[in-house]
């Protein structure tokens, strides 16, 4: 029961900053127009998925890093699952895509 009060409490009431948001501060900072400030997100986001899908890693600087990850095939079974026995399927390998945060980052917060 501890761990989920936790996790409330790390919920923030603040808006998470959205696309167009992120646009107008970059558009203003750099005196841009939003709608190229945009494009330039679009960009980004579609050369990152192009290396990802080739390389499997993808690295923003000072911000994150996104990989791809194998995860394995499970076999049916049955398995004990909150103390009751359970029968589950089995299900194939499929790639997940994980991101972690620059070490940088970490150190700033």
């Amino acid at each position: 029961m501890a761990p989920m009060k936790a996790m409330k409490a790390m919920k923030s009431s603040k808006a998470v900053m959205t696309k167009t948001g992120l646009a107008d501060a970059i558009a203003t900072q750099h005196e841009m127009k939003k709608t190229e400030v945009s494009k330039i997100l679009d960009t980004l986001a579609s050369v990152a998925t192009k290396e990802v899908k080739n390389a499997g890693k993808f690295t923003i600087p000072g911000l994150c890093m996104i990989k791809t990850r194998v995860k394995p095939a499970t076999k049916a079974g049955k398995r004990m699952a909150f103390g009751k026995e359970m029968v589950v399927k089995a299900k194939p390998a499929k790639t997940v895509v994980k991101a972690f945060c620059v070490a940088a980052l970490k150190k700033s917060i």
